[in-house]
């Protein structure tokens, strides 16, 4: 398996408490990840700000703040973080792309002179799964780690949502493709959110450890749980793709047994969406 140089990361500093009360600006607050610390943050006691980048719809009016901004361009970036004491990282995008952006939000942050602490979200094994979109979350977080600004960086394994809408991107298909030999760890969006909020209200505290969802399970597997909650019968066929990338993926390159911390399951995951007689 083609191996990469991981991230070296300094001692962790300090876990305690920032001021009471500051505000924290979450990039990506419409999406699966965001919008879910966004609902966190005010049980931490913070004010929050959504960026997006579309204007705030018409008839919100839920208690956050919005600032219109697009880390793609840099436009509307140095107004959205003035004045926050922490940042949640929960934008990405596909490629390269992420490394831009996150470069963009880290130069606004440094001009802003208010030293926000930097809360980055990152995925497991992208210092051993060879991906393009995983060695770009990787430069991301060197990125974070030398910018001079108080930084974290937590590493999640796939949501549970991802896993999902595999799935469903299929359903049209007269067959149902499965990753062979591939596991999964999937991991409920709402916990690592929690545990997202909870690292904004704190000190920096560098490389923290991952969170992992409860159960490893074959990817077949998961399809098939998944077509049943959907009510839809189809054949689960294998896809063995060739590849270092794949090759890292059935090594379990993206997986963190060690640190199966979260508590919701994969089968309640789709218990809860299952639609309800009417």
């Amino acid at each position: 398996m083609e191996r990469m140089e991981p991230v070296e990361f300094g001692d962790a500093a300090s876990t305690g408490r920032r001021g009471a009360g500051g505000s924290v600006l979450v990039t990506g607050g419409t999406g699966t990840l965001g919008r879910r610390v966004v609902r966190r943050l005010p049980e931490e006691g913070r004010a929050v700000r959504v960026l997006s980048r579309r204007p705030r719809p018409t008839g919100d009016r839920e208690p956050y703040d919005w600032a219109t901004g697009d880390l793609s361009t840099g436009e509307g970036i140095d107004a959205a973080v003035a004045g926050v004491e922490a940042i949640v990282h929960c934008a990405t995008t596909i490629g390269r792309g992420d490394v831009a952006a996150t470069r963009r939000l880290v130069d606004a942050a440094r001009r802003s002179g208010g030293d926000p602490h930097l809360v980055h979200i990152s995925i497991v094994g992208v210092d051993r799964v060879p991906f393009v979109y995983y060695r770009a979350k990787l430069a991301a977080e060197r990125i974070v780690a030398e910018s001079g600004l108080p930084w974290t960086v937590l590493r999640a394994t796939q949501f549970h949502d991802l896993i999902a809408g595999i799935v469903d991107a299929q359903r049209m298909l007269p067959v149902t493709l499965a990753l062979g030999g591939v596991r999964f760890q999937p991991v409920d969006a709402g916990e690592v959110a929690d545990r997202l909020a909870a690292l904004a209200v704190g000190g920096p505290a560098g490389r923290v450890p991952d969170v992992g969802g409860p159960q490893v399970r074959d990817h077949r597997e998961l399809t098939r749980v998944t077509l049943r909650a959907r009510g839809r019968r189809r054949p689960v066929l294998p896809l063995w793709l060739p590849g270092a990338v794949f090759r890292a993926y059935r090594e379990g390159g993206h997986l963190a047994p060690d640190r199966a911390v979260g508590r919701v399951t994969y089968d309640e995951y789709l218990a809860a969406r299952a639609p309800t007689a009417g």
